[in-house]
This record gives structure tokens, C-alpha cells and sequence, in this order.
């Protein structure tokens, strides 16, 4: 005993798969509605019993092909397009399974849906995520359908439409075209394709928008495309991404980091230089929003990164900073990195002064470098002894002073003492934000500042 369901395609035969040709040819009773026989008729044995019956009786088709699969025939029960798909491999799996019968074997073989067929006419509107839905609802309430409507449109799927309308279901078409309309463009492209394969086929491609349900029948697919989709010449497409695909590598994903951020800020009142510096510090941070922290003197990043460029020297308050400044840079312009936190002398300073190790770094940095880039990630007494001795006016003049130490200590005083240096450019990040990571990054900012041009306009 042997029952197999089986899709014959759209309607040309050069669209049916040899194994349904194969099974057509060995089929004792072919089961199926009437109409469908036309298509297939050329495969069938001269002495198989055809048994044709009307729409609506697919509970009927079943319960006789079990009755014939008992009595030893192989019955072959037929559906257009994809048998599986609105057609008849749901009654019979589910009646049969409900019935228990032992030793009936059950297959199920594929056939080119209405919308793959449609999709290949149409070129290429599947090539993104897709679903199917039918609009009859004599076997499903119609909300559940507007659910499923309302959850394609929300979703963007490319969406094709089965069962789209009849005489008596002339309403529901319309109603899907509100609610996609309040989720798409009215210019996403729609194609009505009628009798795909057959002689008679018909595609007609429109918008959302211009769509009239008038124009469709019993014998139409719709296919509505995504916000994506386009229409080339006579075709659809719907692009997978392969031309904007993810950035994988990590240059690429760094160079898409940067086009979000510089996305983000284009508008603000900064002058390019400074929101190169600002995109590499949210680059670090990750908060869109930290621009607002962001403060230095007009020319600031400029002059570091000429300074930069001609081999200049750097002093960090910690390690942690001098391990953030890309060593690329550094070893390419020929920058000497100095952090003097755990340097002898500036321990032995620091215990004799009662200061801090940080400060005590500095001032001997100050002695040896008096005109270096000084970078403050995480010590607020460093960036005091630095304003200080620039009061002092004793000789020591900085290239420049990155300000961003972190905390709640003497944080956002050391800060508002370095905002009111002047004849020394500084660049700042306000309140307790800020850290090793964040001065590093506004020192390869200046590194590389070449690339500003690239995101910004000049």
C-alpha cells in the first residue's frame, strides 16, 4: 500500500520533475481536482483509473485514495505547484496518521511552486528573506490572516500572495494593501503574475502604492517586495547584501565603527579636527553621546599631530596609557614614549615630597622633557602638577597637554585648572569620564589625522 503526493509544477510541463513523471507513469490511480488532470495526462498509464473531483472536496480526495491504497493500488494523489504547499499532502498525511494504518507507506515528492516560478520570471525578487500567505480564509479566520499580514509587513518580507482573491473573497486583497501601506514605501514594487508558465501568462508590475486588486483574479500570484527591493527593466531584485556585506576583517570593522560614529556627529558645531578626535574617543568608549565631554583649544589636534609627525616626544602619567598609543604610529614617525611612574628616583621624590608617585613622574618628566606632548589618563595630581608648573612660568612649555584622568577625586578640579592654561593647547574630556584609554585615543587621533577627510567634508 503506497500513497504519493505530488506536485506537477505551475503548468508547463518542462517545469514537473522527472521523479513525478516517473511516478505518473507507474501510478494505478491518480487522484486529484479536475482541472488539474490537463497538465499531467501525457504521463499517465493507459489503463490508470483517474479520479477527478471539484474544489472543496479534498477531504473526499483523501479518504479515497486510502481506500484505494487498501484494496494494493499505488495512488498518486496530484496538486499544482508544490503538492505540500496549500495542496493536498496536509489532508492525507494528517487523515492517514489520524487512522493509524499500519503498513501504508506515505511520500511526499516536490513540485516548482506558483511563487518560485513567478520569482524566476520575475528574475530575482526571493533573493532575500521570504514568506507565503494565503488570503483565503475557509479554513482560517480571517485575524489570524491579518496577523500573519500585519507580522510580514512589520518584518519586510519580500511576501507572495496565494489565493489572492475570488468572486466571493474580493475584499480581503485590499485590506492588505492598508496595512502594508503603513509599514512600506508606497513606491516598493509589486508584480501580479497570472497563469505563471502557462500560455496564457500575464506579469504586471506596479507599486504598492498604484496597486489596484481589480487586477487580479483566481488564477494570480502577487508577489510585494521588501523595502530593498527594485525594479531593473522587466525585473525584480531584491539584494542578499553581497555588495554591503558585514565587515569581517579588523580594518573593516574599524572603518565601519568610524563611519557609524562620524554618522552620528556630522552635524555638530566642531571643526573637523576635533571630531576626528571625538570619533576615535566614542570609537573607545562606545558611547555616541561622549561628545559632549570633549573640549581643546582651537588648533590642538593639529599641532599634535605635526609635533607627532616630526619624531616629537610623549610623557604618560601610567603604563596603561603608553600601552594604549598604537605602536604603528609611534615606531613610524620615530616617537619616544616616556612614563617615569616607576622610576626610582620618582619613587624616592615621591616619598620625600609626600606625593603622589603620578606627580612625582611628572615633575621629573618636566625636568627632562620640558617640551614634550604631556598625556594624563589616570592621575588628577599629575595633570595639577602640570598646570602648576606652567604658572610657574619656569621654563617648562608643553607642546601640548591631553587632559582625561578619571575619577571622583580631584577629577573635574585638576580639568577646570588645565580649561584656563593659556598659550598652551590642550585637549579635554569633562566631568569624571575620561581614562587611560580615552588619552590614548585622542593621541592616535593625531596621529592619523589624515584620515578625517575621508568621513568629514572639508
Amino acid at each position: 500500500m503506497k500513497i504519493t503526493v505530488a506536485g506537477l509544477g505551475p503548468g508547463d510541463k518542462n517545469y514537473m520533475l522527472p521523479l513525478v513523471k516517473n511516478a505518473l507513469a507507474l501510478a494505478d490511480v491518480v487522484i486529484g481536482y479536475d482541472y488539474y488532470f490537463q497538465f499531467g495526462k501525457e504521463f499517465f498509464r493507459e489503463d490508470a483509473e483517474l479520479i477527478s473531483m471539484p474544489l472543496g472536496k479534498e477531504e473526499a480526495r483523501a479518504e479515497k485514495a486510502i481506500e484505494k491504497a487498501k484494496e494494493g493500488k499505488y495512488v498518486v494523489v496530484i496538486g499544482s505547484g508544490d503538492a505540500s504547499i496549500y495542496s493536498m499532502a496536509a489532508i492525507v498525511y494528517e487523515m492517514v496518521a489520524k487512522r493509524d494504518i499500519e503498513n501504508l507507506e506515505l511520500e511526499t515528492l516536490p513540485g516548482i511552486s506558483a511563487f518560485l516560478a513567478s520569482g524566476s520570471k520575475l528574475g530575482a525578487p526571493l533573493g532575500h528573506d521570504f514568506c507565503c500567505i494565503s488570503l483565503s480564509d475557509l479554513m482560517t479566520p480571517w485575524n489570524v490572516i491579518e496577523k500573519r499580514i500585519r507580522a510580514a509587513a512589520m518584518g519586510d518580507f519580500v511576501t507572495s500572495l496565494y489565493n489572492p482573491k475570488s468572486i466571493k473573497r474580493h475584499w480581503q486583497l485590499g485590506r492588505l494593501q492598508k496595512i502594508f501601506l503603513e509599514e512600506r514605501s508606497a513606491s516598493t514594487p509589486v508584480a501580479i503574475v497570472k497563469q505563471v508558465t502557462r500560455p496564457d501568462e500575464n506579469i504586471k508590475i506596479t507599486t504598492l502604492g498604484e496597486f489596484n486588486p481589480e487586477d487580479v483574479d483566481m488564477f494570480s500570484l502577487v508577489m510585494i517586495g521588501n523595502s530593498q527591493t527594485f525594479q531593473f527593466k522587466n525585473y525584480l531584485v531584491t539584494p542578499r547584501g553581497y555588495l554591503n556585506r558585514k565587515p569581517h576583517t579588523g580594518k573593516e570593522i574599524q572603518q565601519e565603527s568610524f563611519r557609524i560614529v562620524t554618522n552620528h556627529i556630522q552635524d555638530l558645531d566642531y571643526a573637523n579636527n576635533d571630531k576626528w578626535a571625538i570619533t576615535r574617543v566614542i570609537h573607545t568608549t562606545g558611547v555616541l553621546d561622549d561628545h559632549q565631554f570633549y573640549k581643546s583649544t582651537e588648533n590642538a589636534i593639529s599641532t599634535l599631530h605635526n609635533y607627532l609627525k616630526s619624531g616629537g616626544e610623549i610623557i604618560t602619567d601610567v603604563t596603561m596609557v603608553k600601552a594604549g598609543i598604537t605602536k604603528a604610529f609611534s615606531e613610524q614617525y620615530g616617537t619616544s614614549i616616556h612614563c617615569y611612574l616607576n622610576d626610582e628616583d620618582a619613587q624616592k621624590l615621591a616619598v620625600k615630597e609626600n606625593i603622589t608617585r603620578s606627580q612625582a613622574g611628572i615633575r621629573k618628566a618636566i625636568e627632562l622633557h620640558p617640551n614634550a606632548l604631556y598625556v594624563i589618563g589616570n592621575a588628577p595630581t599629575a595633570l595639577m602638577e602640570i598646570t602648576d608648573q606652567i604658572r610657574n612660568n619656569n621654563g617648562f612649555k608643553p607642546t601640548g597637554v591631553i587632559g582625561a584622568p578619571v575619577g571622583f577625586v580631584n577629577v573635574i578640579e585638576s580639568k577646570e585648572q588645565l580649561s584656563q592654561v593659556k598659550d598652551t593647547d590642550w585637549v579635554l574630556i569633562e566631568g569624571n569620564r575620561g581614562g587611560s584609554n580615552v588619552a590614548a585615543a585622542i593621541v592616535n587621533a593625531a596621529y592619523t589625522l589624515e584620515e578625517a577627510s575621508t568621513y568629514f567634508e572639508s
